[in-house]
């Protein structure tokens, strides 16, 4: 692929950083019935070449009547329903079913046809297809993953899907420019959808925040910090702890750690975090505490006696999960611990995908993969000479989490586009929240709390 190519497929983040150039401009909010941002009559093709218009041609023709074929096929035996502009009604789903509400149903199967899945998150971003419940729709959807395409079909995929560019590889020379796209697109953007301790991985709620399909807002920060809280006592981090942070965040793992009377020393490759961590940090009274540091993991030089990692391992990428783990072997000291949470898939579909190219790598990680409990027992095992030793899944209160953000940025949709983010941004990130909520609520992801470290296996 050329950088020419590499530009339009990156299109995600260049719209993104036009938006906030443009912020001066007034945001005028349009909104479907749903609550949801509705997608503008006209698309800027220079900041969404790939959503402005679907694809045209003989052969987007022919490829988008075949995927409407197998699409309608797949849906006829879902619990769900699929509305078209004509009256036909697809699904199994009862009247308390989620609703997928087709548009512009030509340009839809056209984006599919063209790029599968990647094509289902561009549709909706133009707004080819409306849902009653975005996350509804997507987990019946990723319930059904292994069997959407007919098995044949399946064992094509290699042939016909797109691969992931050679400059989203994780290698050292692209991951700060593959963390930038994400991370570094405004503090201001999710401020307005995060809570107080700016936290963006799971929480995990005490039982007394009452059932987690209702849990509300006020309980987010608490469960932050108590999710902090359990890697922190698990990693053994204490009065005089030299603790390792892969993945700095906004800082709230690093002042929990400073109070207890650790040593922190920060890794981020966010420029953008790295500067409200160090801010937050300072107000705090910790800056001789920790350090924050502009810094690719693999650099990270010294010994410490503990190293914890946030949901960082996600953006490692698949090749490079061995020398994630061999570098905190090499700089854990004896006796050391280590705490990392990661969310996880099974080990199946990790295999299945880990070449794949899809809509969450183009628009939202570039570079980033999942993996397996699996891989990680496997890796270390074979790679270091860390074990696992204890790991608590916690996928439930993943979904919860991500229930409270899309709440807060549907609420703040208003203060997000006076931020210069325009609606088809707003209908990407929702379907990303939603995507994600998804794929905990159906059990296709789960997330960890995982537990290393060097003790001799026991006779």
């Amino acid at each position: 692929m050329t950088d020419d190519n590499q530009a339009t497929a990156s299109t995600g983040g260049k719209a993104q950083r036009k938006t906030l150039e443009d912020a001066a401009t007034p945001y005028a909010a349009t909104w479907t019935a749903t609550g949801v941002p509705a997608s503008p009559a006209t698309i800027d093709p220079d900041l969404w070449p790939e959503v402005a218009q679907p694809p045209s041609g003989a052969k987007a023709a022919v490829a988008g009547k075949a995927a409407g074929l197998l699409f309608k096929g797949a849906v006829k035996r879902l619990p769900l329903r699929v509305q078209y502009p004509d009256g036909t009604v697809l699904g199994t789903g009862g009247p308390e079913a989620p609703v997928m509400t087709m548009v512009r149903p030509d340009a839809f199967e056209a984006r599919i046809g063209d790029n599968g899945l990647i094509g289902l998150g561009e549709s909706f971003m133009a707004g080819d297809w409306e849902a009653s419940d975005l996350a509804g729709v997507l987990e019946v959807f990723a319930a059904s993953v292994d069997t959407l395409i007919p098995t044949p079909l399946q064992k094509l995929r290699a042939l016909y899907l797109p691969r992931t560019p050679r400059q989203e590889r994780n290698a050292e020379q692209n991951t700060r420019s593959n963390i930038s796209r994400h991370y570094d697109l405004s503090n201001e953007l999710f401020s307005n959808f995060l809570d107080s301790t700016m936290s963006y991985s799971s929480a995990l709620f005490p039982l007394a925040a009452g059932p987690l399909a209702s849990v509300g807002w006020e309980a987010l920060a608490e469960a932050q910090q108590a999710k902090i809280d359990r890697l922190l006592d698990k990693a053994g981090v204490g009065a005089g702890t030299r603790l390792l942070e892969i993945g700095t965040g906004w800082g709230e793992l690093a002042l929990r750690a400073a109070a207890r009377g650790a040593t922190v020393y920060s890794v981020t490759l966010s420029s953008e975090q790295q500067a409200l961590a160090q801010e937050r940090i300072a107000a705090a009274g910790y800056a001789d505490k920790v350090t924050v540091a502009l810094q690719d993991y693999r650099a990270v030089e010294g010994e410490y006696d503990a190293v914890v990692s946030v949901e960082m391992i996600e953006a490692v990428g698949y090749e490079y999960w061995p020398i994630y783990f061999q570098t905190i072997d090499r700089v854990l000291a004896p006796g050391g611990k280590v705490a990392i949470q990661a969310i996880t898939m099974p080990h199946g579909r990790m295999l299945a995908t880990r070449n794949a190219y899809t809509w969450v790598h183009k628009y939202i990680f570039p570079g980033g993969f999942l993996p397996s409990v699996r891989a990680i027992e496997s890796i270390t095992q074979q790679h270091t000479t860390l074990r696992v030793r204890e790991r608590m899944g916690m996928g439930d209160h993943y979904a919860a989490t991500l229930r409270l953000w899309e709440e807060r940025f549907l609420e703040r949709s208003r203060e997000v586009g006076e931020l210069g983010f325009d609606a088809v941004f707003q209908r990407m990130w929702l379907f990303y929240l939603c995507y994600s909520r998804a794929g905990f609520q159906s059990g296709y992801l789960d997330v960890q709390q995982v537990v290393l470290d060097r003790r001799e296996a026991q006779l």
